[in-house]
Formats: C-alpha cells, structure tokens, sequence
C-alpha cells in the first residue's frame, strides 16, 4: 500500500502526518507554525517534524497544503497574508532537496476538497466543488480526482463572487463580494451591528436568534443564505458539478441555514440542475490527508 507524507502548513498551526491511500492516517506530529517569528524558522520546523515521521524517506512523496494560491508553473505561492515571506518562495523545492523525494503544493482549501474527492464525501462523483464556511469562504475546483488551480491559482477563489455590486467593499475583496456578506465572520458583524452592540459570538447564535423570531435578524439570515444560494447558482453556470461538499464551523448550524439555501439556489439554476447534491464533508482532518492525497493524484 502507497504511503505519502501530508503537511498542512497554517499561519498558526503545522500538522505532519503520514497517511495512506485509503485517507487513512498513521502517524501525526502538531507543532506552532512560527509564522510570526521568521521564514526561516518556520522552513526549519516543518523539516524537523517530517524527519520525525517514521519512514518518511521510503514514502510517495511529501504534499504542502498552504493558505493561499499557488502558481503551479513556478510551484510558489502567489499571495501569502498568512505567511509572511512566502510569497515567491521555492518552498517545494527548499523541502524536495531536505528529503531527496518528490514535493507538491497547493492551495489549502484545494488540497481539502481534494481530499473528500478522492476518499470523503465525494468520492463517487467526477466533478467535485468543495466550500468551505466558516471565518471566510474557501473554494476547490476538483475533476477527475485532480485540482483545477487555475490561472496562478486563483481558480476556485470563490470569496470575491460579487453577489451584489451596491454593497461596501471591505478588506481586499470588491464591493459585494461573498464572502463579506455571507461568511460566519461577516454574518455575526452584520448581526452585531444590526443589534447596535455585540450580542453575538458566532454564526450558530444569529441562526438560534432568527429561529427564536427577532424580525430584524430573521432578514438578515434571509439575505445570507440568498446571497450564499447566489454564489453556488454562479459556480453551477461555470462549473455544473456533480456535487457540493460543504465544510467549515458554519456547518455546526447546517440545520439552520442550509435547506434555505438549497430552496433559494434550486429557483437560480436551471431545471435539470435543482438536483444537485449538497452534502456535508466527511473528513475530520481533510488538510493534512488532502495534502497526501495531492501526491497520489499528481503521480498518477
């Protein structure tokens, strides 16, 4: 049985882990990223725990998942908020001269819907779209068990889907994009703002107050899932996939929110498409396995 080395590299937290073909995880270290200390240190730890995976010269290959588009051209991240210095950076062939085998990067959102396509919730499926709610909204494109990055690995940056143009522009991202109307963060700031102090902590409490019957957050919800039903109508005109698996803290209130979102995106699509599966992911750690997985899918 194949044997890869998964990373899941954060701007927080770095888990290693070794996993096998069937998703299955054998061995995994955790450590602090240091992302805030110095590029260099955090290079250094991420090769000290996979020289303390056991084995780890006789696996596949070592797969990188990082938060932020990669160029695959160049295998380098093209942004890298979270990682200072990173931007530019040869991480995968700094990693591949340490260990003498084969190194992939990829986009972490990617590399976790490549994960529930290949041994999760959409294995069955060859057009996988992979989102994941929660502080922000992350996409991958996944076909035929292989990312689709895109141009420099902006394919699947779901978070700037502009879902109404009249809207503020907030952070780095246009005016109305998605992810500033409809992510947990943004749901509970809007809510927050709506009660004029914060009364909320997270998206699960503004879904239990609409359900509860506060008119003024029970339009809010209204508007995010409509503005959440917008974003997946558009993938489906670009895309058509074959199914939805949805991901992220927000599902912890999928009871809440998700059929209206389902109801509202069946009226966007075109008849033949109503049907499509929304499901929720399957892994409990699809970052590291994904990472894993991306060197099976990209050996094959």
């Amino acid at each position: 049985m194949k044997v890869m080395i998964g990373v899941d590299l954060g701007g927080t937290n770095i888990r290693v882990a070794k996993v096998d073909e069937n998703g299955k995880i054998l061995q995994e270290i955790k450590s602090p990223s240091y992302a805030q200390e110095s590029r260099e240190r955090v290079v250094e730890n991420m090769k000290d725990l996979i020289h303390r995976i056991d084995g780890y010269d006789t696996c596949e290959g070592i797969g990188i998942g990082v938060p932020g588009p990669v160029n695959q051209v160049e295998r380098k991240m093209t942004l890298s908020t979270n990682l200072p210095g990173f931007e530019g950076y040869p991480l995968a062939e700094e990693i591949e001269k340490e260990f003498h085998i084969p190194v992939y990067l990829e986009n972490d959102a990617d590399v976790a819907g490549l994960a529930e396509a290949m041994v999760g919730a959409g294995k069955d499926y060859p057009i996988v779209f992979y989102t994941t709610l929660s502080t922000g909204i992350g996409g991958g494109l996944i076909v035929n068990k292989q990312v689709v990055s895109g141009r420099k690995g902006f394919g699947a940056e779901i978070a700037n889907i502009i879902i109404d143009r009249n809207r503020k522009a907030i952070n780095k991202l246009s005016a109305g994009a998605v992810e500033n109307e409809a992510s947990g963060t943004n749901i509970t700031r809007k809510a927050n703002e709506l009660m004029g102090e914060k009364v909320f902590k997270h998206a699960g409490e503004v879904f239990n107050a609409a359900e509860r019957g506060n008119e003024d957050i029970q339009k809010l919800v209204e508007e995010a899932t409509m503005d959440l039903a917008m974003m997946y109508a558009t993938i489906t005109a670009t895309v058509a996939p074959d199914i939805f698996v949805l991901g992220g803290g927000m599902m912890q209130s999928k009871d809440s929110f998700l059929p209206k979102v389902i109801e509202k995106y069946q009226g966007l699509v075109h008849e033949q498409l109503r049907d499509t599966p929304f499901v929720e992911a399957k892994l409990a750690e699809p970052g590291v396995v994904g990472a894993a997985m991306l060197v099976l899918s990209r050996q094959k």
